[in-house]
């Protein structure tokens, strides 16, 4: 791994914690802060809920910048969750986030295919995992933040 993103490792209940309660996002991106959505934050606090599937990522410094979740949607296919610290979003960071994060899914799983769930509203996001390879698969709407909201699903082969 290269840039800010260099060592990834299971995450920790104090970073959990750090993302749960103190990650926050301007403007529209607030729709991201854990605080908003009880099931994903009960998820991240809970080591019981997090299991082995919660991932964090550190600079050289060891401060934590990112974070990801692989959630099996079958034995080829995993969703991918992910989460940038809220100071380095907007800093053309995203491609290289995604980058790090597809590599750790080929080395380090089975799965074949990664699956990307964006806010429709999330036209930044959506730009950047398009670029990345990711191609759109699909539109659902789904219960998050006391709502129900439209996402579109993404999908990409990660296989070489």
């Amino acid at each position: 791994m290269s840039g800010i993103f260099v060592n990834i490792e299971s995450l920790t209940q104090q970073n959990a914690e750090e993302v749960a309660d103190h990650w926050h996002y301007d403007g529209e991106y607030s729709f991201y802060d854990m605080e908003n959505d009880r099931e994903d934050y009960e998820e991240i606090i809970s080591p019981k809920q997090r299991r082995d599937k919660y991932f964090q990522i550190l600079n050289t410094a060891g401060d934590l910048v990112a974070f990801f979740c692989i959630e099996p949607e079958d034995t080829m296919r995993a969703e991918i969750g992910l989460g940038m610290t809220p100071a380095l979003t907007g800093k053309g960071l995203g491609s290289e986030l995604i980058s790090v994060i597809e590599e750790y899914v080929k080395r380090h799983t089975d799965f074949k295919t990664i699956i990307l769930s964006v806010a429709s509203f999330n036209q930044r996001a959506l730009k950047v995992y398009q670029r990345a390879g990711f191609e759109r698969v699909g539109v659902e709407n789904e219960e998050s933040n006391g709502g129900v909201f439209e996402f579109i699903k993404l999908s990409k082969n990660v296989v070489d």
